[in-house]
């Protein structure tokens, strides 16, 4: 990619989240968008089909920042306490650009789409694990466990004592 591709992408990106901060999804308008990016349409469309392109572009960059956190995939499965404690500090680390993009109904895809990606990871590494119904379980529970505490409590409790919480609820369940 050239500087030229990547100073017109970084300036979409920068203008979408402006907007998307401020407006739902299905507010915003590619004519909107390019006018706030100082971008053509044209080149929009070169790089874009639409305005949910360039939402999703921008969400599967985050899902892959906060994935990054967890060292192993497979710790999902055989160790919860610190893949959630991984997975809170992705979703903390990202908290201000989740709330952008994830707001409104693109919420509840986070938690999805962040589980389609790890399981896409961990089952091509390990293909036995995809027909293993504790490996999937654990890892949908992990997830969803760790998303929804997180962005339920945090706010209130704080990262410290949420992932405190959920700690020793794994330390129940191992027993």
């Amino acid at each position: 990619m050239d500087l030229r591709e990547k100073k017109t992408k970084r300036s979409l990106h920068n203008a979408f989240l402006e907007i998307r901060s401020k407006k739902p999804l299905e507010k915003i308008t590619v004519k909107e968008l390019c006018e706030r990016a100082e971008i053509s349409k044209a080149t929009f469309y070169l790089h874009y089909r639409d305005i949910y392109d360039i939402s999703d572009t921008l969400q599967m960059e985050v899902i892959d920042d906060i994935i990054k956190f967890i060292d192993d995939p497979k710790d999902l499965v055989y160790e919860p306490s610190k893949s959630s404690q991984k997975i809170m500090e992705g979703f903390y680390a990202n908290h201000t650009i989740v709330n952008i993009l994830f707001s409104g109904p693109q919420f509840s895809i986070l938690p999805e789409k962040i589980e389609a990606k790890i399981k896409q990871s961990l089952f091509s590494k390990f293909p036995a694990l995809e027909n293993d119904i504790y490996a999937n379980i654990r890892i949908t529970y992990q997830l969803m466990g760790a998303f929804y505490s997180y962005y339920k409590y945090e706010s209130i409790f704080g990262f410290d004592k949420v992932m405190e919480s959920v700690n020793k609820i794994h330390d129940l369940f191992a027993k």
